[in-house]
């Protein structure tokens, strides 16, 4: 959410590590002009305040709104003030676009956990707007942080962001005023001063073609309304055509039609002249990928977006679009791993739309959207393919794609997913929204959980997956899709339930039951009846958990799931152990220990005979426990688990000091104490860094 509009005139790049997402760059020469204005706002940091005035402390940080067109060069001054400020704000800057490309409000919560995130502060997935809000005040909450919020539509964006600590400051940048936020320091900016819109030109052409007919350089930038991107534009035309003279530039732009695109006058209309000139300049081939970066994901391109958007090789794709960052009509995002990526000015998105519209026939815009989806897609499968075994199939299928589809090692893939981690969500949501690419969709988001579980991890990825899950669910509820709107609700609830949210995850569960049972899924059917019995187990109902959880084992019985129903005797009979219900709990116990045997899940096995025990001990029949534990050690022992057998060991001391064998104990809880130490001897952790507790003291 970064800034993209080509509302900017430097070269060099404000950077913060705090930034959240990739921050655009434009080339050119350094900031010009805006000293009254940077004068004024530097001034209003200062200046006191309605609180201050009635000897009250400021509750909140103060808000500088820079108002002006898109276009205008409002977010290079922003950015410039930031620049000029960061020395007295040391905790850093954050940035955040508040508005998307193609004129979309971006939600409160996505903008929130990104600037969270940006402090590397973890938050919940799935977490609500308010909470998000919270979370971020207290963030920020002792800081001396500056927040630049750009393209903000209106006061109910920016309110929820602002920290309840003066020592922050927040510059907005919107088109008009933020009415609802109290003591907010407005500057509204439009063009440029003459001196400042001929030094613009001549930071493209050189000072020379400048001078030399100083009054055709005025009369373009009069054409131009001295507007900055409208200059950057023409400057960029001349600097691409070192023969050309300003004045041939002002005659052309002076002859074109002065007819209203249905953006209105002024500014945008004079944007939209030098802009259409400008593309009618291109060759054909040049002009038609230019207009289908109007396509490209939050405004974020590459070369293999170029390329599948155009169908051409990749290595054209990157020559057209390096050409197009000279010509100003693209700004080249750096990336340390070398992957550049390229940002379409926010402020020419509507010129692109309109001329792809006039243009270019609906079933080749569509076409195009397709084939860089199919892009994406096989991007992400190489992905998380290079993540993979040496001879996996997923290596062995790597191997039959393109030399250009190919990463050489999965650190080169890891920073490929982190430079186009924005570009990519953005791309799933873009997907979803049109409705009429689900097949493409669903393949999207399935490449893409499977590369960020790749990299990151399950855990890590939580956020992410989170918002993929929630796409997903609505795709299949619009193509009605019972079995995958099951696993979308399914894996939310998971995600509800490892967030501590459990009553909104058993509501899921639930849901996903019904889903499941009308489409005939016996595995998501079993899934979610476990799952509810899960929750109810997590919120103390017992009683309900032995319910779903006996539900699910009758399905897994009926069906001859071994394994999955030595499983559930064993949940059935934890649940059981928690009501105090020992009796209940011993026979469950029982019954899985047998399951597992029968399926040759030995560690399982002794796993269930040790919990058997222990069941066993809290009724207060010992000589019952020392029986089971003196096996449940034989198949420990088997299975070669260490861990398991040394507590087996304790627990056995214990039992035997309870019927009157202290000699016996001490040598059994010695025998624990050396194969504990011989085992994380080997892995060379520290001894005291663990303790195998009595089972007496684990209730």
């Amino acid at each position: 959410m970064t800034d993209q509009s080509v509302d900017t005139h430097r070269s060099t790049p404000v950077s913060d590590s705090s930034v959240p997402g990739p921050h655009p760059v434009q080339p050119g020469p350094e900031f010009v002009g805006r000293q009254r204005e940077l004068k004024e706002l530097r001034a209003d940091i200062q200046r006191t305040g309605l609180d201050t005035l009635t000897g009250r402390k400021a509750p909140r940080a103060r808000v500088l709104l820079v108002a002006g067109r898109p276009g205008s060069g409002r977010t290079t001054l922003a950015e410039e003030l930031a620049g000029q400020l960061r020395a007295d704000y040391p905790d850093g800057t954050l940035r955040a676009r508040l508005t998307e490309p193609g004129g979309e409000r971006v939600p409160t919560e996505r903008t929130a956990r990104e600037l969270l995130g940006a402090l590397r502060v973890p938050v919940a997935p799935g977490a609500a707007e308010d909470e998000l809000s919270e979370a971020l005040r207290r963030a920020l909450d002792g800081r001396r942080t500056l927040i630049v919020l750009d393209d903000a539509g209106d006061a109910e964006q920016v309110e929820p962001l602002l920290p309840d600590t003066p020592e922050c400051l927040v510059v907005a940048v919107a088109e008009g005023p933020l009415t609802g936020i109290s003591d907010v320091r407005p500057c509204t900016i439009g063009g440029l001063d003459t001196k400042s819109a001929l030094e613009l030109l001549s930071g493209f052409t050189g000072s020379v073609r400048i001078t030399c007919d100083p009054r055709a350089a005025e009369n373009l930038a009069e054409l131009c309304a001295h507007q900055p991107a409208a200059l950057v534009l023409a400057g960029g035309w001349l600097a691409a055509r070192p023969k050309a003279s300003v004045a041939e530039l002002a005659k052309q732009l002076h002859n074109l039609p002065n007819e209203d695109t249905g953006q209105g006058k002024g500014p945008l209309s004079s944007l939209s002249r030098v802009f259409g000139f400008v593309h009618d300049e291109l060759p054909v081939p040049a002009a038609r990928i230019l207009r289908l970066l109007s396509l490209a994901p939050a405004g974020f391109a590459d070369s293999h977006t170029a390329s599948a958007l155009a169908g051409c090789s990749v290595s054209a794709a990157r020559t057209t679009l390096d050409d197009f960052v000279t010509l100003g009509l693209l700004r080249r995002v750096p990336a340390p791993s070398g992957l550049p990526q390229y940002a379409v000015p926010a402020c020419l998105l509507p010129q692109l739309r309109s001329l792809a519209a006039a243009h270019d026939r609906p079933a080749e815009v569509q076409l195009a959207r397709a084939r860089m989806l199919e892009r994406t897609v096989r991007l992400l499968q190489s992905c998380r393919g290079v993540t993979e075994p040496e001879e996996s199939p997923a290596r062995r299928k790597l191997a039959g794609m393109p030399r250009a589809l190919r990463f050489p090692t999965p650190g080169a893939a890891e920073e490929w997913l982190r430079v186009r981690h924005y570009a990519l969500l953005a791309s799933a949501r873009l997907a979803v929204a049109d409705g009429e690419l689900d097949t493409l969709a669903r393949r999207l988001m399935a490449a893409l959980t499977r590369a960020l579980v790749a990299h990151h991890g399950t855990e890590a990825a939580a956020p992410e997956l989170y918002g993929i899950h929630r796409l997903v669910l609505d795709v299949a509820t619009r193509r009605e899709l019972p079995r995958e709107q099951a696993a979308a609700l399914l894996n939310l609830a998971d995600l509800d339930a490892s967030t501590g949210r459990t009553r909104e995850a058993l509501a899921r569960y639930r849901e996903a039951l019904d889903v499941a049972r009308r489409a005939n899924d016996p595995y998501a059917t079993g899934r979610a009846m476990e799952s509810v019995g899960g929750a109810y187990q997590e919120l103390g109902d017992w009683p309900r958990a032995v319910d779903w959880f006996g539900r699910a084992l009758s399905q897994r019985l009926t069906r001859g799931e071994r394994a999955d129903s030595a499983r559930l005797y064993g949940r059935i009979g934890t649940a059981h152990t928690y009501a105090g219900r020992y009796g209940d709990a011993v026979r469950s116990w029982r019954s899985a220990a047998k399951g597992y045997r029968k399926a040759g899940d030995v560690p399982s096995h002794a796993r269930a005979l040790s919990e058997l025990a222990r069941v066993q001990e809290y009724a207060g029949r010992p000589e019952e426990c020392l029986r089971t534990c003196r096996e449940a050690v034989d198949w420990a022992r088997e299975a070669g688990d260490v861990r398991l057998l040394a507590a087996l060991q304790v627990r056995l001391a214990d039992t035997l000091e309870r019927l009157g064998d202290p000699a016996a104990a001490g040598l059994h809880r010695a025998a624990a104490e050396r194969m504990l130490g011989e085992e994380l001897n080997e892995q060379g952790t520290d001894p005291s860094a663990y303790e195998i507790r009595s089972a007496s003291e684990e209730v």
